[in-house]
């Protein structure tokens, strides 16, 4: 099928459901660690509560995506119906997840909120190479970065943004802070606005056989069968860029599990108070426990905000690479190793950075979070059959979710421990590993997904 060019609008639009995805994103990657430490949490058992987001993205993503290339809709399309659900579901989640009462509770609705956010995020990848000729994928890819860039910045800013209207950051213990319920809360409302939005203002292609598509939907199920096959059959350039994808997002989970506990004791020097160090029948000691909670509540509002920053930066480079792609090819190999070498430095950095120097570490962790939301797909979309775009974004998420389950079973621990028992080495590993990622960039080697090559060119 000739796909004719789309207008910024047009992208922009079928890209700004990503918005409500990435305020679900960055307020469980921002402070999802700080509800568990409130509710308890030990440092040390915070990756394993993590464990639910990666197991639901290796078993949802490639079932959502088997499922939408399998799906047409006169009305509704082949990738919105999925995006409907997953927003529904992600908006109900977000709203009841921080009055969770006990720590298990709280990591049940991770489960939950990471399943319902993929039912909407695996379709959204596949949107842009079903829509756009191949020539604007990495514009497309690119443009969904800086609406991601967007939702980072101002979702990790929530609770302290909420604080300075006079929402309270202290609480009893075990209780999440009402400034953290109320930016969950907003999340959850801009999830579901967003995702109609896009819904709403965006057509989709039909198949282009669809005699051929119906026959293929009415053969019976073969769903495990196929996805084995397709797992064999994937092409070189997707096995090489798992490679640089499992040690991206090894990393990124580290920062996400770790981030808060490591920067609010070595940078803002307010660790979580342990209850149990307290003597709480005691009026003075009880008050001692509230101090320090309430500092700990306020540093980790600090943390999020600089954790923003990287959603800020990562806005700016993918604003700038909207504008060079829409008329020039770009070097995507190149692009993205460099960026993710910048993004470990930033990682390295934190271990020397004070409260008004943290916010450069992130900046430079934005280089690297916008590359790896946009290159990776644009050099795999050059190099999969355009028929199972789905299912191949779906089965490319492994790369995605196993480097995270191996973290959250222990490889953060285990790595991190080699360096030193400080929460602080956790970014230190994640630094290191974003350094490798960079460096495995020179394993790719097609160059149709380097830098895709048309006539005109």
């Amino acid at each position: 099928m000739n796909k004719q060019k789309l207008s910024f609008l047009e992208i922009w639009n079928m890209s700004f459901g990503f918005l409500g995805i990435q305020f679900g994103m960055a307020l469980t990657g921002g402070f999802m660690s700080r509800i568990f430490q409130t509710l308890g949490a030990e440092i040390d058992d915070i990756p394993i509560l993590w464990v639910a987001a990666p197991l639901t993205g290796l078993i949802v993503q490639p079932i959502i995506g088997y499922m939408s290339d399998r799906t047409w809709s006169p009305r509704w399309g082949r990738r919105r119906p999925y995006f409907l659900i997953g927003a529904i579901l992600s908006s109900i989640t977000l709203l009841i997840m921080p009055h969770s009462p006990t720590l298990w509770i709280a990591a049940g609705f991770l489960w939950i909120l990471d399943a319902s956010i993929n039912i909407s995020m695996e379709p959204f990848r596949a949107l842009v190479a079903d829509k756009l000729p191949d020539s604007q994928r990495s514009y497309g890819f690119v443009m969904q970065t800086l609406i991601i860039g967007v939702g980072t910045w101002v979702a990790s800013s929530l609770p302290w943004m909420v604080s300075q209207f006079g929402v309270s950051d202290a609480a009893a213990s075990g209780v999440v802070p009402m400034s953290v319920k109320v930016a969950f809360a907003i999340g959850a409302l801009v999830f579901l606005v967003s995702i109609f939005y896009t819904v709403f203002t965006t057509k989709e292609y039909p198949p282009e056989d669809m005699e051929a598509f119906e026959k293929e939907k009415a053969k019976k199920n073969r769903f495990v069968s196929d996805i084995v096959e397709n797992i064999g059959n994937m092409p070189s350039t997707m096995k090489r860029l798992g490679v640089v994808q499992f040690f991206s997002w090894f990393a990124f989970f580290t920062m996400w599990s770790m981030a808060n506990p490591a920067l609010t004791e070595h940078v803002f020097q307010t660790p979580a108070p342990i209850e149990a160090s307290f003597d709480m029948a005691n009026i003075v000691q009880k008050e001692a426990f509230n101090v320090a909670n309430t500092a700990f509540q306020k540093s980790s509002n600090l943390v999020g905000s600089s954790m923003g920053i990287y959603g800020l930066s990562s806005m700016v480079f993918a604003l700038l690479l909207v504008l060079y792609t829409a008329k020039r090819r770009i070097n995507r190999k190149f692009v993205h190793m460099v960026s993710l070498i910048l993004g470990g430095l930033g990682f390295i950095s934190m271990y020397y950075a004070s409260p008004e120097t943290l916010k450069y570490s992130f900046v430079l962790i934005g280089f690297a979070w916008g590359s790896i939301l946009s290159m990776p797909y644009a050099m795999l979309s050059s190099s999969v059959d355009p028929k199972k775009m789905g299912v191949f974004m779906g089965i490319f998420n492994m790369f995605i979710v196993i480097p995270q389950i191996i973290a959250a079973l222990g490889g953060i621990n285990f790595v991190t421990g080699l360096i030193g028992e400080k929460a602080i080495n956790a970014m230190l590993v994640a630094g290191l590993s974003l350094i490798i990622a960079g460096l495995c960039n020179f394993l790719i080697t097609d160059k149709n997904a380097i830098t895709y090559q048309t006539e005109e060119n």
